[in-house]
Protein backbone atom coordinates (compact mmCIF):
# COMPACT_ATOMS: atom_id res chain seq x y z
CA UNK A 1 0.00 0.00 0.00
CA UNK A 2 1.29 3.48 -0.85
CA UNK A 3 1.69 6.04 1.91
CA UNK A 4 0.69 9.69 1.62
CA UNK A 5 1.79 12.44 3.98
CA UNK A 6 -0.42 15.52 4.04
CA UNK A 7 0.59 18.54 6.09
CA UNK A 8 -2.38 20.57 7.29
CA UNK A 9 -3.07 23.58 9.47
CA UNK A 10 -3.90 23.03 13.13
CA UNK A 11 -7.58 23.89 12.70
CA UNK A 12 -8.01 21.21 10.02
CA UNK A 13 -6.14 18.68 12.15
CA UNK A 14 -8.51 19.42 15.03
CA UNK A 15 -11.44 18.91 12.66
CA UNK A 16 -10.05 15.56 11.51
CA UNK A 17 -9.45 14.50 15.10
CA UNK A 18 -13.00 15.44 16.07
CA UNK A 19 -14.49 13.51 13.13
CA UNK A 20 -12.37 10.46 13.94
CA UNK A 21 -13.59 10.52 17.53
CA UNK A 22 -17.23 11.29 16.71
CA UNK A 23 -17.67 8.79 13.89
CA UNK A 24 -15.57 5.95 15.24
CA UNK A 25 -12.89 5.85 12.56
CA UNK A 26 -9.83 3.82 13.47
CA UNK A 27 -7.55 6.79 12.88
CA UNK A 28 -7.06 9.87 10.70
CA UNK A 29 -5.86 7.75 7.78
CA UNK A 30 -9.09 5.74 7.86
CA UNK A 31 -11.10 8.97 7.81
CA UNK A 32 -9.13 10.36 4.86
CA UNK A 33 -9.44 7.07 2.96
CA UNK A 34 -13.22 7.20 3.42
CA UNK A 35 -13.33 10.80 2.18
CA UNK A 36 -11.34 9.93 -0.93
CA UNK A 37 -13.50 6.84 -1.57
CA UNK A 38 -16.68 8.91 -1.21
CA UNK A 39 -15.31 11.52 -3.60
CA UNK A 40 -14.42 8.82 -6.13
CA UNK A 41 -17.89 7.25 -5.85
CA UNK A 42 -19.59 10.64 -6.32
CA UNK A 43 -17.39 11.47 -9.32
CA UNK A 44 -18.17 8.14 -10.98
CA UNK A 45 -21.89 8.62 -10.30
CA UNK A 46 -21.71 12.08 -11.90
CA UNK A 47 -20.02 10.60 -14.98
CA UNK A 48 -22.74 7.93 -15.26
CA UNK A 49 -25.49 10.55 -14.84
CA UNK A 50 -24.03 12.83 -17.53
CA UNK A 51 -23.51 9.88 -19.88
CA UNK A 52 -27.14 8.80 -19.36
CA UNK A 53 -28.32 12.33 -20.19
CA UNK A 54 -26.16 12.37 -23.32
CA UNK A 55 -27.50 8.97 -24.35
CA UNK A 56 -31.06 10.15 -23.73
CA UNK A 57 -30.47 13.23 -25.85
CA UNK A 58 -28.96 11.23 -28.68
CA UNK A 59 -31.81 8.70 -28.55
CA UNK A 60 -34.42 11.45 -28.71
CA UNK A 61 -33.46 12.24 -32.28
CA UNK A 62 -32.99 15.50 -34.12
CA UNK A 63 -35.70 18.14 -34.32
CA UNK A 64 -36.16 20.55 -37.19
CA UNK A 65 -37.13 23.53 -35.02
CA UNK A 66 -34.82 26.44 -34.42
CA UNK A 67 -33.11 26.41 -31.00
CA UNK A 68 -34.72 29.72 -30.05
CA UNK A 69 -38.19 28.30 -30.76
CA UNK A 70 -37.45 25.24 -28.65
CA UNK A 71 -36.29 27.43 -25.76
CA UNK A 72 -39.42 29.59 -26.02
CA UNK A 73 -41.57 26.47 -25.88
CA UNK A 74 -39.72 25.13 -22.84
CA UNK A 75 -40.02 28.48 -21.04
CA UNK A 76 -43.74 28.63 -21.81
CA UNK A 77 -44.25 25.09 -20.47
CA UNK A 78 -42.35 25.97 -17.28
CA UNK A 79 -44.50 29.07 -16.78
CA UNK A 80 -47.68 27.06 -17.27
CA UNK A 81 -46.49 24.46 -14.76
CA UNK A 82 -45.90 27.17 -12.13
CA UNK A 83 -49.36 28.75 -12.59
Amino acid sequence: MTQLSVPMPDDLQRWVDSRVAAEGYADAADYVRQLVQRDQDEYEADIRRVQALIDEGLASGIIDAEPEDVLREIIAEMREARD
